[in-house]
Formats: C-alpha cells, sequence, structure tokens
C-alpha cells in the first residue's frame, strides 16, 4: 500500500496541473527512463498507475509495461553470499545486538518475507512451526532445531510469553524500515557492500542454498508462498562467475 501510494503520489506531482491523458502516462513513462530507473522499477511504478485508473474506469490511460527479458544469471554485486551473510551476523553478535543477530538468521533460515517475521511468535517457537496468512493464503513455516534453541533461549531472557518475538521498546513488531536501518549499521564492520543489504537479499539466499540441495523448483515455490514457478525462478539465478565457470566446464571451444 505504501508503495502504491508513493508511485500515485509521484505521478500526481508530474502531471500537477494537466489533464489526465494515456500520453501524459507515457510521457512519465519516458521520464523515468530517462532518469535511469530500471526497467522492473518502471514497470511496477507503471503496474500501480494502471491499477489505480482500472479503478477509477479511465482505461484508456493505462500503458503497456517494458518488455523485459528473463535474467540467465545475477549480477555479483546484487547478490549476497553465504560468506557475506556470516559476517553480517557476526557483526551483529559483536555489537551486542542479539536481536537482529536472530532475525538475520530467522529470515534466511526459514526463507520468509521481512512482513511475515511478525508471524514468528514465541507460540510459534515453542511448538517449532509458524503458520504464516498473508496475501489470502496460508502455509507452515518450520523452524529447524538449532533455530528453535535459539529462539527459545532469546524469549527466555526477554521475558516474551506470548505474541511476536521481535519487538521494539514500546512492544510493537520488527517492521521493514526498523530491520532495513539495522542492516545498513553492519555493512562497514562486516565488510559487505551495502547495496548488497536489505531483508529480502536474505531469502534470495535461502532460494538458492534449498534449490541447490533439492533441485525442486516446485517445493521451493511452496514454502517460498510463490503463487507462479515464474517468480521462484527469479530467486535462484545464479551469478555472472557461476555462470561463466559453467560455461568454461563444457569444453566445446577445440
Amino acid at each position: 500500500m505504501e508503495k502504491y501510494l508513493r508511485d500515485v503520489r509521484a505521478f500526481a506531482e508530474f502531471a500537477k496541473g494537466t489533464e489526465i491523458t494515456k500520453i501524459t502516462v507515457i510521457g512519465y513513462k519516458e521520464q523515468l527512463l530517462t532518469n535511469g530507473f530500471a526497467v522492473r522499477s518502471v514497470n511496477s511504478v507503471l503496474a500501480s498507475l494502471n491499477s489505480l485508473f482500472s479503478f477509477l474506469g479511465r482505461h484508456d490511460c493505462r500503458v503497456k509495461t517494458l518488455k523485459v527479458q528473463r535474467q540467465i544469471f545475477c549480477p555479483e554485486e546484487k547478490e549476497l553470499t553465504r560468506a557475506e551473510y556470516e559476517r553480517l551476523c557476526r557483526a551483529a553478535q559483536n555489537s551486542r545486538n542479539e536481536r537482529l543477530n536472530l532475525i538475520l538468521q530467522t529470515i534466511c533460515g526459514t526463507g520468509i518475507r521481512v512482513s511475515e517475521l511478525k508471524f514468528i511468535t514465541a507460540e510459534a517457537v515453542k511448538c517449532g512451526e509458524a503458520v504464516v496468512s498473508l496475501k489470502g493464503k496460508t502455509r507452515s513455516v518450520f523452524l529447524v532445531k538449532s533455530l528453535q534453541k535459539k529462539l527459545l533461549r532469546y524469549i527466555e531472557k526477554q521475558k516474551i510469553k506470548c505474541g511476536a518475538v521481535f519487538i521494539t521498546r514500546t512492544g510493537k513488531p520488527m517492521d521493514r524500515t526498523n530491520i532495513w536501518r539495522e542492516m545498513k549499521s553492519l555493512c562497514r564492520e562486516a565488510r559487505v557492500n551495502p547495496q548488497k543489504v536489505f531483508p529480502h537479499n536474505l531469502r534470495h539466499l535461502f532460494a538458492r542454498v534449498f534449490y541447490g540441495i533439492e533441485k525442486d523448483i516446485a517445493k521451493l515455490a511452496d514454502i517460498l508462498g510463490h503463487s507462479s514457478i515464474d517468480t521462484t525462478r527469479i530467486y535462484i539465478v545464479s551469478t555472472g562467475t557461476e555462470h561463466r565457470r559453467r560455461m568454461e566446464s563444457m569444453r566445446l571451444i577445440l
């Protein structure tokens, strides 16, 4: 909802004082590209605007999104590696931020979305399984024993009897902004590029490690809560270096 409102308000500012027509929307689309927005980002904005126009009955203002060729590998500067993840966890531990250390391990160890962290409750920790209900879908998320033990110690230490495990000083569940800001603070000590450090990259790391072991994309889609395997494919693309190494191993050049 926040993103939708942000996209609509930005467009409203662009179109301020002019009649809203399809030409106006196309002009905004071109401006986003000129300003260096990535194709996926432009399409995300257009999806918000197209939804607005459908709601208003202004189907004449809807515009086509840009065509995107499916990526066959992930740029290394965007992928968080396992070694970098481990350094982030150690940095959180060294700074005595036990809560953040466990948040990193919980997201990466289960593959949940940061918005689903609120479903990791004291009750869920005690039974080793969280029930996640989001976007009209419900799924079970298992907590491996090693993670469950750490969380049990944490809730006992923090005297959390029920409800969300990861909360602020005022007792509210930690949100995306809180976690993003705390993760960024670890980058220098962990020697990790800040552009790689955000909660969703932990989910991507979980997906790549799981798929590397299981090689079952349908099962992975269920675990991640994806309704389409096409979405899951985005999560498991290898890096350019790995892609190059596989091509080299083919030895087709005589």
